[in-house]
């Protein structure tokens, strides 16, 4: 017999009501009496569970009524509609088979767990309400960028994860190398001889995937990039990791201010498509981990986005009333509490534009004022910066001339500022990691819970 998920049921229950079903997944608890029982069962399909009703004309009837949390089970039997329970359906059992019989060894248990005790058993966690929830949204989201850049006419590019490029510069990257640690091979001045090595020169875990990315949009004019990228910050804050997704649009033909435009588009495409897609899951975050998520998604889809220079963003911070934790400073960096209260002074999303150049990396655009750069970050309420960009230097005199200024090695990037002479033109793109988006979708709090098996300082388990 054909299996049928429990997902189809519940989006078609009238068809199923009577009908005989093979539904195959895990036991989440069972209550039992002397002549029957209920079983609380998830086959992984759909955000709610379903309930299988047995009864002692089973030959198994006891085992079964044994049965502990995360066993699996196969069954047959026939839907009943029962719409004035909680459930709107449930399927009384003919059949039960046990595949695999859990013993009280297992961790997971009808209560709630707290989200530090199920990073430990990370293997486990998607099989709880709430990382269903989390994961599930995961995957709709990452449908949502596919569908946006496709719709709208981007190529995908898959640019390389080992590469000799350094965009995010040489101490945030993780080094590759074949050579043996326990016999380093060494050259006349006694440093280690990388001409030895595979690759005959330093590679390393890629940090972005821009730089190969600009490459392309120079020749197809549009471009996304969606894939892992590798950080060494050691950092042990709720929103780094050492291991994340990146998505990283590049844009030929295209200025700072049309960049802001595709952000909140696209940006609002997948939320929206979220909520279309995810009313279940969302519906219990909303409730279980950050009450007002929905309020909060909703507000965002229907917000103008505003769009401020950095330098204003300052004058505005030095002037409120408050007592910040770190002052903010002309030509320095904004804080979360800085972020937090820009969009709670702004009521909604905003673009903080126009940066120094002093701590922006060589590949933006100089403004006229020689001061700035044509650099972009969206922060949004309750999350802080979501997104970075940044139009794109297309002079090679001026983009060479900032490589000299702030001590960039140019020889690994030459076929990089070699795009300024052959068919240049002004361009943007801008990066947003995925794992930062999931926190906003879900209200999930920290990154280790957005990625199934985080990768973070002092951790690399699994």
């Amino acid at each position: 017999m054909k299996r049928t998920d429990v997902k189809d049921i519940y989006q078609a229950l009238d068809c199923y009501d009577g009908k005989q079903v093979y539904v195959c997944g895990w036991v989440k608890s069972v209550r039992t009496s002397k002549d029957f029982g209920f079983i609380d069962f998830s086959d992984g399909t759909f955000q709610k569970s379903a309930q299988i009703i047995f009864d002692a004309k089973l030959d198994n009837f006891v085992d079964v009524s044994k049965l502990n949390a995360g066993s699996t089970i196969l069954c047959t039997g026939n839907v009943k509609l029962t719409p004035e329970n909680k459930q709107p359906f449930e399927i009384v059992a003919t059949n039960v088979e046990v595949f695999c019989a859990t013993d009280n060894t297992y961790p997971l248990q009808k209560k709630q767990h707290s989200v530090e005790f199920l990073r430990e058993i990370a293997y486990l966690r998607p099989r709880t309400n709430l990382f269903q929830a989390v994961f599930r949204i995961r995957s709709v989201a990452a449908m949502a960028i596919h569908l946006y850049f496709q719709q709208n006419g981007y190529v995908y590019v898959n640019t390389p994860l080992l590469t000799t490029a350094d965009c995010e510069g040489s101490d945030q990257m993780f080094k590759v190398t074949t050579l043996d640690f326990n016999n380093l091979p060494k050259d006349k001045d006694g440093k280690v001889d990388m001409s030895q090595d595979l690759f005959g020169k330093l590679a390393y875990i890629t940090g972005s995937g821009q730089l190969h990315g600009e490459a392309f949009a120079l020749a197809f004019n549009k471009i996304y990039t969606f894939g892992p990228t590798f950080r060494t910050e050691n950092s042990n804050t709720k929103t780094h990791a050492n291991e994340f997704w990146m998505i990283e649009p590049e844009m030929a033909f295209c200025d700072l201010e049309e960049l802001m435009d595709i952000e909140e588009e696209m940006l609002k495409f997948v939320v929206n498509f979220v909520l279309s897609s995810c009313p279940n899951e969302l519906e219990l975050l909303d409730k279980f981990v950050s009450k007002g998520l929905l309020e909060k998604l909703n507000n965002l889809v229907s917000s103008k986005f505003v769009r401020v220079d950095h330098a204003e963003v300052i004058k505005i911070l030095k002037a409120a009333d408050v007592k910040w934790e770190f002052e903010p400073e002309d030509g320095g960096d904004i804080a979360k509490e800085h972020e937090k209260y820009i969009t709670e002074y702004f009521g909604g999303p905003v673009f903080v534009k126009n940066w120094p150049k002093d701590i922006k990396a060589f590949y933006m655009k100089l403004n006229p004022d020689n001061k700035t750069v044509a650099a972009v970050d969206l922060v949004v309420p309750l999350a802080g910066e979501l997104m970075g960009g940044s139009q794109r230097e297309e002079n090679y005199d001026k983009i060479v001339g900032r490589c000299k200024e702030m001590g960039v090695d140019m020889e690994p990037i030459d076929w990089y500022l070699n795009l300024r002479k052959f068919g240049s033109c002004v361009h943007s793109g801008f990066g947003m990691g995925f794992e930062r988006l999931v926190m906003y979708l879900t209200g999930i709090e920290n990154i280790r819970d957005a990625i199934p098996f985080p990768r973070t300082p002092q951790n690399c388990n699994y």
